[in-house]
C-alpha cells in the first residue's frame, strides 16, 4: 500500500462532499410519517377540556398545516447531508470571518444549553429560578467587563444592539424635552451604527477617515456637534482593524454639547481584561454574544446584542430585566418604567441558550482566561498581518499612521488586480476549494479589493501557516493559471451563483409557499 504524501502544507487535494441535496419540501411524500404526536394526556384534559376549545375561532386553522411529510430516516440523511456540505470551524480552518460565529465554541456548552430546549418563554418565574438566575448573574459579568451598569439580553442581534442604544437615546432625550435629531458615526465602523438609527428616525453625519491614520478626526468632530447632536455611535477598533487610541477626547467632546456616546463592541474579542468602555467615557455599549462570548448564531441566528448602559439610563431600557430579591429571582418592571422608555426592542427576553452558552463560557475562562483570550487573539493577528504584509500582493491601507492592529485587519489585493485582473471575489471563490472562508468587506467597498480577516485565540501557529500557504498558492495560480481562479470553485458545494436577481424582490421566492406562487 502506498503511503499517502502529506508532506504538501496546501490541500490542493481537498474535496467536500457534495449531494446535490433537494429542499426539504421537494423530499416530502404525502402521507409519509416520521413521529405521531400524541394528544392531550388525561390530566390535562380534566383539567383544562378540550384545547382546541379554548381557541378564538379567528386563531382555527381552515387548511391543512403544510409540513412536509418525510420518514425520521429520511429526515436524519438530509440533514446529515446538509451538515457535510457546510464550511464551518468543525471541519475547516476558519479565519475568514473571525468571531462573527467561527471561533471556538466548545460542544460541552451546547449540551448544556440543550437542557432547557424545553422551556418556554411564558413559564411562570418560579419554574425556572435557574435560567434567571443565569441571565442575572451574565448581567453582572457583563457589567463587570464594560462598567455599566445593567443590561438588556432582548436584542437579537449587533444591529439590533446598534437599535437599543439609538433608542435609549431618542427615550433619554424626549423624557428631557429636548429636540436633538443626528447620531455621528465614522464611515469605517459598521454599517448597522448608521442604519439602526437611521430606522429610528436620526439623520446620520459621517466622520470620514485621516488620510494617513485612517481615524475619524476630531476636528471635523468638533465641526459637525452641536445642539442638535443626540449621539455619537462608534466601532473602535473600526472595522478596517485600526484603534483610536483618542477616542475619550471625541467622547469627551460629545458630552460637551450635551449628547449621549454608545460603544459599538460587537467584537470586544482583543479588548477583554484591557479595556472597557466605560474607561473611555461612554454611557451605553453592546456585545455580540454571539461574537466575543462564543455562542456562534447558526447563519443569522440565534444571537444576542447584549446593551448595557450607566445607572442613569436604566430607567429607559427595554423591559424586563432580571433582578434578585435576596430569596427568588424575577422580572423586574418597575426599573425600566420610564412612560418614555424604549418599552421593548424584541418580544421576551432575548434566546435564553444563547445567554446560557456565554455564561458558560465566561464562567469556564474567569477573569485571567478573559484577559488571555485577548492576548492570545492580539497575537495571532499580529503574526498574521507579519506574514501576510510580505507579500507583494497583499496590502494594508493607513500603516503611515503607525496604527496598531487589535483583533482583525482589513487588507486590501488590489495590486495583484491591477497586475492579474484577479479580485477579492475570485479568491474568496477560489479559497473554497481548500476547505477555507475568506471575507471581503461590507458592501460599499471603501478600500479597493478588500479582504478582512480575523483569526482569534482559536487558531494555532500551523493553521495560521497553512492559511498564508493557501494565499500564496492562490496568488501563484492567478500568474500562472488564472482560469482556474476565474472559474473557481470547483471542489466545494456549489458551483458560481447566478446574482443578477439579487436586486430584484420580485425574483426572490423567501419561503416554500411563495416559490410555489411565483413559479409552480
Amino acid at each position: 500500500m502506498k503511503r499517502i504524501d502529506r508532506s504538501e502544507q496546501v490541500r490542493t487535494k481537498f474535496h467536500q462532499a457534495k449531494w446535490d441535496e433537494p429542499i426539504i419540501y421537494e423530499l416530502s411524500t404525502e402521507g409519509e410519517r416520521g413521529i405521531l404526536v400524541a394528544g392531550a394526556n388525561e390530566e390535562v384534559v380534566a383539567e383544562v377540556g378540550d384545547p382546541f376549545a379554548l381557541l378564538p375561532e379567528g386563531m382555527k386553522r381552515n387548511t391543512k398545516l403544510n409540513l412536509p411529510e418525510m420518514s425520521q430516516s429520511r429526515v436524519l440523511r438530509h440533514y446529515a447531508r446538509l451538515a457535510q456540505q457546510t464550511l464551518g470551524a468543525d471541519v475547516n480552518i476558519e479565519i475568514g470571518q473571525g468571531t462573527c460565529t467561527v471561533k471556538y465554541s466548545p460542544k460541552v456548552n451546547d449540551q448544556l444549553a440543550g437542557l432547557i430546549r424545553n422551556y418556554h418563554p411564558a413559564q411562570p418565574e418560579e419554574t425556572v429560578q435557574g435560567m434567571l438566575q443565569i441571565f442575572y448573574e451574565t448581567d453582572r459579568y457583563m457589567c463587570e467587563i464594560s462598567g455599566m451598569d445593567r443590561f438588556t439580553f432582548q436584542p437579537g442581534g449587533g444591529s439590533q444592539g446598534a437599535l437599543a442604544m439609538a433608542s435609549v437615546m431618542h427615550s433619554y432625550f424626549k423624557d428631557r424635552g429636548e429636540d436633538r435629531d443626528e447620531i455621528i458615526t465614522t464611515l469605517y465602523s459598521h454599517p448597522s451604527d448608521a442604519a439602526a438609527p437611521a430606522t429610528k428616525g436620526f439623520k446620520i453625519v459621517y466622520l470620514q477617515p485621516d488620510p494617513i491614520t485612517g481615524l475619524p478626526d476630531l476636528e471635523q468632530l468638533k465641526a459637525v456637534a452641536s445642539e442638535k447632536t443626540a449621539g455619537y455611535i462608534v466601532a473602535n477598533p473600526e472595522d478596517t482593524g485600526v484603534y483610536n487610541g483618542r477616542v475619550k477626547e471625541f467622547v469627551d467632546y460629545i458630552h460637551s454639547v450635551g449628547g449621549l456616546c454608545g460603544y459599538d463592541q460587537a467584537n470586544a474579542n482583543g479588548l477583554l481584561g484591557v479595556t472597557r468602555a466605560r474607561d473611555a467615557g461612554f454611557d451605553m455599549c453592546f456585545f455580540n454574544l454571539h461574537k466575543t462570548f462564543s455562542t456562534p448564531h447558526g447563519c443569522g441566528g440565534p444571537a444576542c446584542g447584549a446593551t448595557g448602559v450607566k445607572a442613569e439610563l436604566v430607567q429607559y431600557l427595554p423591559a424586563p430585566v432580571v433582578d434578585y430579591d435576596g430569596e427568588k429571582y424575577f422580572l423586574n418592571y418597575e426599573i425600566c418604567s420610564n412612560p418614555n422608555g424604549v418599552g421593548k426592542v424584541r418580544e421576551w427576553m432575548g434566546v435564553a441558550p444563547v445567554i446560557l452558552k456565554s455564561y458558560c463560557w465566561i464562567r469556564s475562562l474567569g477573569g485571567e482566561g478573559l484577559y488571555q483570550v485577548a492576548k492570545t487573539a492580539v497575537l495571532n493577528n499580529n503574526y498574521l498581518f507579519k506574514k501576510l504584509m510580505e507579500l507583494p500582493e497583499v496590502t494594508a491601507y493607513y500603516e503611515d499612521g503607525n496604527n496598531q492592529r487589535i483583533e482583525q485587519t482589513r487588507y486590501s489585493v488590489e495590486n495583484l488586480t491591477k497586475e492579474t485582473g484577479i479580485g477579492t471575489l475570485d479568491i474568496q471563490r477560489r479559497m473554497m476549494d481548500f476547505g477555507m472562508h475568506y471575507w471581503t468587506s461590507h458592501h460599499p467597498f471603501y478600500l479597493p479589493e478588500p479582504a478582512t480577516l480575523e483569526p482569534t485565540e482559536t487558531p494555532s501557529k500551523k493553521d495560521l501557516d497553512e492559511y498564508v500557504a493557501t494565499l500564496k498558492h492562490i496568488f501563484k495560480e492567478a500568474r500562472e493559471n488564472p482560469e482556474i481562479i476565474k472559474t473557481a470553485p470547483h471542489r466545494s458545494v456549489t458551483h458560481q451563483v447566478d446574482e443578477s436577481g439579487v436586486d430584484d424582490p420580485e425574483q426572490w421566492a423567501t419561503t416554500w409557499k411563495v416559490y410555489l406562487r411565483k413559479y409552480k
